[in-house]
């Protein structure tokens, strides 16, 4: 076999590698700028508290995460309108939890909704008895996608001291599903013997919880994976505060999310 036909038969399975891998990734059909627009940047610079305590260099890897992000990514308004900060909104609480991953891909996900207001599990936002923000979809045609209630996701990062961003929560959810489970344990990062470790510290905290001698949301008590992402919120909202109320487990998820916010 010649040079030449080796060379060729590499990039004709290259090409088809290429041609398979576009035709399983959902588009956004969005138009993300090639260079990132001083308007969004000054945005992020005032309302995403974590963009703005970065690094310069930092900064620039963000907002390139941002557009490889929309570029993959669907974001679709439901009976309600979207513009470019809702877009930045979803972006970065999805990028936040991941950031110190630079190749991480949330593998499952196609597509993002924004509904007009809270919903209910049933994904009606019409009805009575709507008290669901956000929520990862499961099955049929739901299970590649994320729903949130757009005001909720705004006022999560308008409320800078209140511990709480359903953005985050969500986005959360869907790392610890990485691993195929969502139990709570996100064992993709997390090394095999510092699981159990983990586990007792979650019991331990929600039993405080649960007992009232907690500051932690309530709802983290209800199962591992809800704590997870509850402490995660607080972790990246309030990471000084989290420290100093609780530095186990400001040490645990220092070491999930490879991030020691409250030292930079």
């Amino acid at each position: 076999m010649t040079t030449f036909t080796i060379l060729f038969a590499v990039s004709l399975v290259a090409l088809i590698v290429r041609f398979i891998y576009n035709s399983k990734v959902k588009k956004s059909g969005f138009e993300v700028p090639e260079v990132f627009p001083q308007t969004w940047r000054d945005f992020l610079d005032q309302e995403i508290q974590f963009y703005k305590e970065l690094k310069s260099e930092e900064k620039l890897q963000f907002e390139s995460d941002i557009q490889r992000f929309l570029k993959r990514i669907r974001i679709t308004g439901v009976k309600t309108s979207i513009d470019d900060e809702d877009r930045l909104l979803v972006a970065s609480s999805a990028l936040i939890p991941i950031f110190r991953f630079p190749e991480w891909e949330y593998k499952s996900l196609c597509e993002v909704l924004l509904y007009p207001d809270l919903f209910t599990e049933e994904y009606d936002f019409n009805g009575k008895d709507r008290s669901i923000s956000g929520m990862v979809g499961s099955g049929g045609v739901m299970n590649n996608v994320v729903l949130f209630s757009k005001p909720a996701l705004r006022y999560g990062f308008d409320n800078k001291s209140d511990k709480k961003n359903v953005g985050i929560h969500e986005f959360v959810h869907l790392f610890d599903k990485q691993d195929g489970n969502v139990d709570g344990v996100p064992s993709v990062i997390m090394r095999h013997q510092a699981v159990l470790p983990w586990l007792d510290l979650i019991n331990k905290n929600m039993k405080e919880m649960l007992a009232g001698k907690s500051d932690i949301n309530i709802y983290g008590a209800t199962n591992e994976q809800e704590f997870l992402a509850v402490v995660s919120e607080y972790f990246f909202e309030r990471p000084k505060l989290f420290k100093q109320k609780h530095p186990e487990l400001y040490e645990a998820l220092s070491s999930v999310f490879q991030n020691d916010l409250a030292n930079r």
